[in-house]
């Protein structure tokens, strides 16, 4: 019989809610705006009770459900008080609303307006800040599309300028700080995709960009270890002619990762990255000497003078690099054989 009671309680203060909602909705003539203006200012109270930290689960269950009786109360009176003292108060209720229900797109909007509509009012800051939060609430994970990642900094900045004294400056340098560790995460892996998919020379362009706007990433040692790792495979990869001046970016690479890390678990990884090019160097810069050669003996003209110009300058390295090589005497007398095809552009190279 208690349970029965309680139903009809129920069901009765449901029916008086709604009786109350319909009346303010259809109210037309004198007294119609301070009606509806006290509705709205009801369902939205109920909607800010349920979203008030410690509300209790009853409130919380209320609160989307006052938002949304009061919105479109609210958004006849933003009509019906365009010239009307009440007009701010609507305007602030109205965005505040969409908030409440999380629509972030509109409520961003209205937000955004109420704030440039009403620089001086007392709800001005709130809603500059809040319209801010709809954007670093719409920011997806960083796997996604991160415009509106940017905006939501763009925003926060904003707001910080306008009100430099505000106390919510701490809140909003943890929000910008997360919403640029997103940003941080999406260009990290979007760098390391050239590197899954062995893309040699965009991963390394990729990753030294990485580091240049990302300094003091949390990512840095693997940033630096996979330069490392792609000068290294790219190096191994390229033509005999490109070898050897990529032979010496890895071992530069090599140098910034153990500077910076000397203490790193991949630090054995990379010395045998930079052991293997070290072992292999003397045979990089003797391969382009005879690549540059054989090119330059397969040209004719200022072709043949600039291939025999670019051999001549390997020979000058690998002869000052490897002195002792046992290359040396067929280095030499390819050598030779460049400053007669630079000098005559036009022969035909000798058997």
């Amino acid at each position: 019989m208690r349970k029965v009671l309680l139903f009809v309680l129920l069901l009765a203060l449901i029916g008086s809610s709604c009786s109350d909602f319909n009346k303010a909705l259809k109210a037309s003539g004198e007294g119609a705006v301070a009606l509806k203006m006290a509705t709205a200012e009801k369902y939205y109270a109920i909607g800010a009770a349920g979203s008030a930290s410690g509300a209790t689960r009853k409130q919380k269950r209320k609160a989307s459900g006052g938002y949304e009786r009061a919105l479109p109360l609210l958004e006849e009176l933003t009509a019906l008080t365009r010239t009307d003292t009440l007009f701010e108060r609507v305007g602030y209720l109205y965005a505040k609303s969409y908030y409440g229900i999380k629509d972030y797109v509109l409520a961003g909007y209205y937000l955004e307006n109420f704030a440039k509509t009403f620089p001086t009012s007392k709800y001005a800051e709130e809603c500059a800040f809040l319209s801010a939060m709809c954007q670093y609430k719409e920011s997806p994970e960083h796997e996604l599309d991160q415009s509106a990642t940017a905006s939501a900094i763009d925003q926060f900045q904003l707001f910080l300028s306008l009100y430099p004294n505000t106390a919510l400056t701490d809140s909003c340098n943890t929000l910008i700080d997360q919403l640029r560790l997103k940003l941080e995460r999406k260009e990290h892996a979007g760098a390391m995709q050239y590197v899954k998919t062995r893309n040699y020379e965009p991963a390394g362009i990729a990753l030294r960009n990485f580091l240049k706007k990302w300094p003091n990433s949390r990512f840095r040692e693997e940033v630096l270890y996979n330069i490392l790792l792609t000068d290294h495979d790219l190096t191994v990869n390229s033509v005999a002619t490109r070898k050897p001046k990529r032979a010496e970016e890895t071992l530069r690479s090599y140098q910034a990762f153990e500077d910076a890390f000397p203490q790193s678990d991949r630090l054995r990884s990379a010395q045998n990255l930079r052991d293997d090019i070290l072992g292999k160097e003397e045979n990089y810069a003797f391969d382009a000497l005879v690549a540059s050669h054989s090119q330059a003996g397969g040209a004719f003209g200022a072709a043949r003078q600039n291939g025999a110009d670019e051999g001549i300058r390997f020979y000058d390295t690998f002869a000052a690099r490897f002195p002792e090589s046992r290359f040396l005497p067929e280095a030499h007398r390819l050598r030779e054989e460049l400053v007669r095809m630079k000098q005559n552009p036009s022969s035909q190279q000798e058997p």
